[in-house]
């Protein structure tokens, strides 16, 4: 593979593993995340490290399992973070795949949303490794209290935002990561973006209410066209081919019992048990789609498992840096299942959620989880609840057959709690190994939640 290419990743937020058209959404038009798809790896085995959106981006972004930062749920006021057991923001000490690239001679750049603890004390993106943040907000008429469609128009903010970046560090190499907004509640599509859809509104096109599935697809119709206009820029200025493009979501859909998406929690999970909070496939299970035409082979990837933790050492390989010593590395490169020539990980990988869970029954999920090869485990550390799954077969998760694989779960507990001991003391009983549940606190995300002030910082 050729060496440093540029890197554009992008996020979207709890966007579901259903929600794009090439991962079968009937409705819903996506059709430049669809051709992005299609030109690149299409993973059907894609995976976040965390349920919820701040521990998700803390694993992207560092490598390592968001608990081993004492970041458990998404970063909230001071005093819910604390009552949760919480860090109140991620250290920028803890080495980052921003760091990393710019010790190399990367251009690195953070556009959009954060949400890794400025809103409760911590730095401002800035002091992670970047030369450029982007917000959205290059003025004060723009920001969300003066724009009841802020929001909705984010991402294009954003993409103008990335695109001038590109522009300006168009001779390369650079690392730029663009973290939406959409399609994380509250929705408020403009007119415009609602009109493809409105044959979807709650009694037809001349009811006065919008239904929860036209607030939602054009939501996530704009992100597509805004994911197209950026993939264009990169094509207008010859740089598609030095380009790796890594997209995918925090974490599953939303629940619509949820207040702030009780209009619009309609996401997809695909064929997948959970949603957003739950460790069941539907929560932590997404999109993943990894472009670099000429170099990746095109292909659907149905046997590979990636992560987010992945990320960090996969780029870092590409880009001919050494990861560091002193830090944990829960990820692996995967470099070798880009080129198409392997297939399986050598990690397993690990999951945990000490809070409530939203919505029905039926997506409420132990507290603990573990996936090697097809075997999904999920228990509680007092040994309740234990459910062992083989998802490559039973991928909905309604099969449990722990009682039928003795050997495989007692190996496969063993494996978890072990990882659990590794990790920063937190609210549970650390010689049990339990953890208490529900924890107080809220999961509701802050008011707080949206992209800081707009800076421009460009030494390097």
């Amino acid at each position: 593979m050729p060496a440093k290419p540029n890197v554009v990743f992008i996020l979207a937020d709890d966007l579901g593993w259903g929600d794009l058209g090439c991962y079968g959404h009937g409705v819903t038009k996506t059709p430049n995340l669809d051709k992005l798809a299609a030109s690149g790896i299409q993973f059907t085995n894609f995976y976040v490290n965390a349920s919820v959106c701040s521990p998700s981006r803390c694993a992207f972004f560092t490598g390592q399992y968001p608990a081993r930062q004492k970041i458990h749920g998404h970063f909230a006021t001071e005093q819910q973070n604390a009552a949760r057991g919480m860090s109140q923001f991620l250290d920028p000490k803890v080495p980052n795949v921003a760091r990393l690239l710019k010790s190399a001679g990367y251009a690195t750049a953070h556009v959009g949303k954060w949400h890794l603890g400025s809103n409760s004390g911590g730095p401002e993106p800035d002091a992670y490794g970047f030369d450029f943040v982007g917000t959205g907000e290059r003025d004060g008429a723009n920001g969300p209290a003066a724009d009841p469609y802020f929001r909705a128009r984010s991402t294009e903010k954003f993409v103008d935002e990335s695109l001038r970046f590109i522009e300006e560090h168009k001779e390369g190499p650079f690392y730029l990561q663009l973290w939406t907004l959409v399609p994380h509640a509250t929705l408020n599509p403009t007119p415009e973006q609602m009109a493809p859809y409105a044959g979807l509104r709650a009694a037809g096109k001349d009811f006065p209410h919008a239904s929860a599935q036209q607030v939602f697809s054009a939501s996530v119709t704009d992100l597509d066209t805004q994911v197209g206009r950026l993939i264009a820029g990169l094509e207008k200025l010859g740089l598609r081919d030095k380009t790796l493009v890594v997209f995918s979501s925090d974490n599953g859909p939303e629940d619509i019992h949820i207040r702030n998406a009780g209009h619009s929690g309609v996401g997809s999970a695909g064929p997948f048990r959970g949603r957003k909070r739950s460790l069941y496939e539907g929560g932590i299970r997404v999109p993943g789609i990894v472009s670099w035409p000429g170099v990746v082979p095109a292909r659907i990837e149905n046997e590979a498992i990636m992560s987010g933790v992945d990320l960090l050492p996969t780029v870092c390989e590409l880009a001919c840096v050494n990861l560091p010593a002193e830090q944990t590395q829960d990820g692996e490169s995967l470099v070798g299942v880009l080129r198409g020539d392997a297939k399986q990980r050598t990690k397993p990988l690990f999951w945990e959620w000490r809070f409530n869970i939203a919505g029905e029954p039926f997506h409420r999920s132990p507290m603990l989880a573990m996936r090697e090869g097809p075997w999904k485990l999920l228990f509680n550390p007092d040994d309740s609840r234990v459910e062992l799954y083989d998802v490559t077969a039973d991928p909905t998760q309604l099969n449990n057959v722990a009682e039928h694989h003795s050997s495989v779960v007692a190996e496969m507990k063993a494996a978890t709690l072990a990882w659990a001991k590794e990790l920063p003391d937190g609210p549970r009983d650390a010689s049990a190994g339990k953890m208490n549940y529900p924890w107080p606190g809220t999961e509701r995300e802050p008011a707080t939640n949206r992209p800081g002030r707009a800076k421009r910082n460009t030494s390097k």
